[in-house]
């Protein structure tokens, strides 16, 4: 990494009204592919930027850019900036920066991609601030800057005995150049990346601090809340509100467009309602009680295109189709379809002729539905918005991607408008679509006043933007040494595929072919914690522990051999994976775990993936107690590269484990002519805290490279791990999420 000042300068030094020193920085780009799974982040976004600012009193508060929602990015990025600027922990202020897109270029939480992008410059920032201290040092003191010595927020020259704080420097070096070309600490010198470090917002979360946007009002805020189509497809077409108008405490009734038709959608401005019906009162129980009042007509809405601009900045129109549509016809559709050719996205070799030579062949078909993000905290945003300006306030994971929507409906510019980044109560992609940011500004601008929306669970779970639904049909064929001659993944879904051409096992087979194919759809689709790897892994690792059984080997070994061979003598060009990382947490899982050894009534399963630059692998336990899975331990090893913050690493790793057993058991979202099936908790079953398993051992692999993602890369392979465990213990293989339902388990209790 090299500092340079530019028009965009890297590095920006000032000083501090009252005396001390920020510095700024944006990101260099650094000039990385990112993986398929992060292809939902714009181009050029590798981007990431914050400051430090040192007060003259030694204060040293550094800024966290990202939005935090939970996997304690605002912890980590921070300690990153501490240990290269070399400052003691425990005297640091971490503060949530707003929404500054001149001074932070990057200021996106999804992806697994934060700790990944800001390595580098987070450390390069930390260096050339504690460079440009001994400078001033230096300078003070008429020494060699090479004499002098950094510990903990101190200058130290042992030659002269001379020693002063960085506040006492701050202003001096806010004056100098920013010097380019900064040495970063080896790995063995940093003291506070590698350590254990408690999340800087733990005491104001349990103490009941304002963090979340739900704690956030004004003098005359008032409560909003909408109604929607009960019907995906369908569209307001008379209101009846005297009713409402009349009870206690209501202040409006009205009807608003979020999106106008003639406005070109960003790929985040995905929303399924763009007209809604408004309750504007005094309290949310007013409000509450107001809407249900409300006696509405619907109607079908009719097919329409809009013109929406993707990642790579080109526009194109998008068709949404006309009609109620249903699940029932969904899945006989993707049935059919799955038995075509689709789209070739990679082909090695002759897999036809591979087929036909081969002495065994294995073929399975697998499913999944729709999944709601169903994040604990509510929907929600305040919104001030005045002739002067807007500020918004809320929760969002991408705020750069809803500034452009806000400044065209809003009609102000951007530079008045101002989003401040609340604490998420989750996120999993739900709150890279920040429709609620739009539709909380539309109320406010249309009530003149400030108004904090609210949406109820049942309207947040009938909105739309939900994990897609995907099938995947495998092929294999074995030789007569129980070879892997061929492979054929073909997967599609609705509205996009699932599958990863350059993925495992592509590199390991000669022949080699992976389709994909799509169907179009009016119900909205967005991420979902680790986007399409959530299903194919879960598909793919099922399909491999099965065609182990069919070779004769042990599922592990059968894994490592296929990765022996992509790593000795690979096929093609574009495996995107490094195979003897891969191997790596398969070991790994198979020492700690002892497989395959079982207890008694203990059944095993395993799995591994690649996705988000992350390696994991897993093993669960699980023994029946009448129909129902009880698990008993989940072991995983994950290379992550370097670990900045154990502890929360390991609560990252320990959060996806039990959320994919959740959803790989219950996880379901059906549709009856466009009316989704579940619309709270009392019918969308979630895990419960006595089904998580009983215990997780989570195991790093160490090594220095570059770290990258946990916040998803954990929850993919457990899906498979949980259905290969299963069928050891029922004798029955898994096809078709969620579990429950064929192990015939209630998915309402349990």
């Amino acid at each position: 990494m090299k500092t340079t000042t530019s028009r965009r300068s890297f590095l920006k030094a000032s000083v501090l009204a009252g005396g001390g020193m920020m510095l700024s920085f944006d990101s260099l780009l650094l000039g990385k592919t990112l993986t398929d799974d992060a292809a939902l982040l714009p181009a050029g976004s590798a981007q990431l930027n914050s400051y430090i600012k040192i007060a003259t009193d030694g204060a040293v508060t550094l800024m966290s850019a990202n939005p935090e929602f939970g996997s304690n990015v605002k912890t980590s990025m921070p300690m990153i900036l501490a240990d290269e600027l070399d400052v003691d922990w425990n005297k640091v202020i971490v503060e949530q920066a707003d929404f500054w897109p001149e001074r932070f270029q990057r200021q996106f939480t999804g992806g697994s991609q934060g700790i990944r992008q800001g390595w580098k410059p987070l450390r390069t920032a930390g260096a050339t601030a504690r460079k440009m201290l001994i400078d001033a040092a230096a300078r003070t003191w008429n020494v060699a800057a090479d004499e002098i010595t950094t510990n903990a927020g101190e200058l130290l020259h042992s030659a002269s005995s001379r020693k002063a704080t960085y506040g006492e420097m701050a202003s001096l070096a806010a004056t100098l150049d920013v010097p380019k070309d900064v040495p970063l600490k080896k790995l063995d010198k940093l003291g506070i990346v590698g350590t254990s470090r408690k999340n800087v917002d733990g005491k104001s979360i349990v103490t009941g601090k304002p963090l979340f946007g739900m704690d956030h009002t004004l003098p005359g805020t008032l409560i909003a809340m909408i109604t929607h189509a009960p019907a995906i497809g369908m569209t307001v077409n008379s209101v009846d509100d005297a009713t409402a108008r009349a009870m206690p405490g209501i202040k409006d009734v009205f009807t608003v467009k979020t999106l106008q038709d003639e406005y070109e959608r960003n790929a985040f401005d995905t929303t399924t309602f763009t007209e809604l019906v408004v309750v504007v009162g005094n309290s949310t129980w007013e409000v509450m009680n107001a809407k249900k009042a409300l006696k509405i007509e619907w109607t079908e809405s009719p097919e329409k295109k809009v013109v929406a601009r993707g990642f790579g900045g080109q526009s194109q129109s998008v068709t949404i189709p006309a009609g109620l549509e249903s699940t029932d016809g969904h899945r006989a559709k993707m049935l059919e379809l799955a038995k075509t050719p689709g789209r070739v996205l990679r082909k090695d070799g002759d897999p036809e002729e591979a087929f036909k030579k081969a002495v065994k062949t294995l073929e399975r078909t697998y499913t999944a539905p729709y999944l709601a993000h169903n994040t604990m905290e509510p929907v929600n945003c305040f919104a001030n918005v005045t002739a002067d300006g807007a500020d918004i306030y809320g929760p969002t994971q991408a705020p750069e991607f809803i500034m452009q929507t806000l400044s065209a409906r809003l009609g102000l510019p951007k530079e008045k408008i101002h989003i401040r980044l609340a604490r998420m109560g989750g996120g999993f992609g739900l709150r890279a679509y920040s429709h609620h940011m739009v539709t909380a500004a539309v109320v406010s601008q249309k009530v003149g006043a400030p108004v904090k929306m609210i949406f109820t669970r049942e309207d947040d779970m009938t909105y739309g933007i939900y994990r897609p639904t995907y099938v995947a049909t495998y092929r294999a064929g074995l030789d007569a040494n129980n070879n892997l001659v061929a492979f054929h993944v073909r997967g599609g879904g609705i509205p996009e595929h699932a599958v990863h051409a350059n993925r495992f096992p592509a590199g390991a087979v000669d022949n080699y072919l992976a389709e994909g194919w799509e169907i179009n759809s009016n119900i909205t689709i967005g991420a979902f914690r680790a986007p399409r790897s959530n299903f194919i892994a879960g598909a793919e690792q099922s399909f491999l522990d099965e065609l182990a059984e069919l070779a004769g080997k042990d599922p592990i070994t059968f894994r490592l051999e296929l990765l022996d061979r992509a790593k000795s003598n690979p096929v093609g060009k574009n495996n995107d994976y490094d195979a003897d990382r891969y191997a790596g947490v398969l070991r790994l899982v198979r020492e700690k775990s002892n497989w395959p050894a079982e207890k008694p009534n203990v059944h095993r399963g395993v799995a591994a993936y690649f996705c988000h630059n992350t390696y994991v692998a897993e093993v669960v336990d699980v023994r029946l107690q009448g129909k129902s899975p009880v698990f008993e331990k989940v072991y995983a090893a994950v290379d992550c590269g370097i670990v900045i913050n154990p502890d929360a690493a390991t609560n990252m790793a320990e959060g996806g484990i039990v959320d994919g057993i959740g959803n790989a058991l219950f996880g379901e979202l059906t549709f009856s002519n466009g009316v989704p099936s579940k619309k709270n908790f009392d019918t969308y079953r979630l895990i419960r805290q006595k089904e998580a398993p009983r215990a997780i051992e989570v195991h790093f692999v160490k090594n220095e490279f570059d770290p990258t993602g946990l916040g998803e890369p954990l929850f993919p392979p457990v899906f498979a791990a949980v259905a290969n465990a299963l069928y050891k213990a029922t004798g029955k293989r898994y096809y078709d999420q969620p579990y429950a339902r064929d192990m015939q388990v209630s998915q309402t209790k349990m």
